[in-house]
C-alpha cells in the first residue's frame, strides 16, 4: 500500500484489501518488533561476512563464521535472510547430466540378463562412464572391468562424451592383450552411431 499510495487512495486500498484505515495506520506507526530488529542487525553481520569472503559464502559457512565469532543462529534462518537479501554463496562442483538418452532409439539388449557371474576371466567385460571434476573442468573417465578378476583391463580419459572415449578404453585392452578375436561394437550415445572393428572376450 505504501508503493501505491501515490495512486490509489489509501481508503480505496484498505477496502479492496479488507483493511481498515486505522489498523494500516497503526501498523505504520508501530515500531519494528524485536524479531525484526534481530534480523536487520544480523542480515548486517552476514553481509560483512559475505563480502570478506568475495560472495562465496552460503549459509552454513556464515554459520559456521557466526559460531566461531559466539553468535549461534540457525542455518535455515541464515539462508532466509540471505534469500531475501539476494545474497547467494559460490559452489565449486556443479550438476552435469552425462547420459542423455534418445527417446525413439533402439534400447541395447541386455545379452548377460543381468548374470555377472562368469567362470575364469576374459569371458565378460562390463564398463561404465563418470566424470571427474578438476580445476580446468570436468573430464569424462571411461572404465572396462573384467567381471571375473574385478580388475580393470581397459580405460580412456577424455573432454568429451563422443563414443570414441569408450572405444578407446577397449583399444587399450587390446593393445595389452594382442592376438583377441574381433567383434564388431557399437557405441550409441547423444543419438549418435559409431561401429568399428574393436577386440572382446569370446562368447
Amino acid at each position: 500500500m505504501n508503493a501505491y499510495q501515490a495512486t490509489y487512495p489509501i481508503a480505496v486500498m484498505c477496502r479492496t484489501l479488507c483493511v481498515s484505515p486505522a489498523g494500516y495506520y497503526a501498523w505504520r506507526s508501530r515500531p519494528p518488533s524485536a524479531r525484526a530488529q534481530s534480523d536487520a542487525a544480523l542480515l548486517q553481520r552476514i553481509r560483512t561476512i559475505h563480502a570478506c569472503s568475495y560472495s562465496t559464502y552460503g549459509a552454513p559457512r556464515i554459520r559456521a563464521e557466526l559460531s566461531a565469532g559466539g553468535r549461534h543462529v540457525g542455518c535455515k534462518r541464515i539462508a532466509r535472510l540471505m534469500r531475501a537479501a539476494g545474497l547467494a554463496g559460490v559452489s565449486r562442483r556443479r550438476g552435469i547430466r552425462t547420459t542423455r538418452r534418445d527417446p525413439d532409439g533402439r534400447r541395447a539388449p541386455d545379452l548377460v540378463e543381468r548374470n555377472f557371474s562368469v567362470p575364469a576371466v576374459d569371458r565378460l567385460w562390463v564398463a561404465d562412464i563418470t566424470y571427474v571434476p578438476t580445476v580446468a573442468g570436468f573430464l569424462f573417465l571411461a572404465v572396462v572391468l573384467d567381471a571375473f578378476s574385478r580388475r580393470v583391463v581397459g580405460w580412456s580419459m577424455a573432454n568429451h562424451l563422443r563414443a570414441e572415449l569408450v572405444l578407446d578404453a577397449l583399444d587399450i585392452r587390446s593393445r595389452c592383450r594382442p592376438g583377441r578375436r574381433r567383434r564388431r561394437t557399437r557405441s550409441c550415445r547423444r543419438s549418435r552411431s559409431v561401429a568399428g572393428e574393436r577386440s572382446a572376450p569370446p562368447d
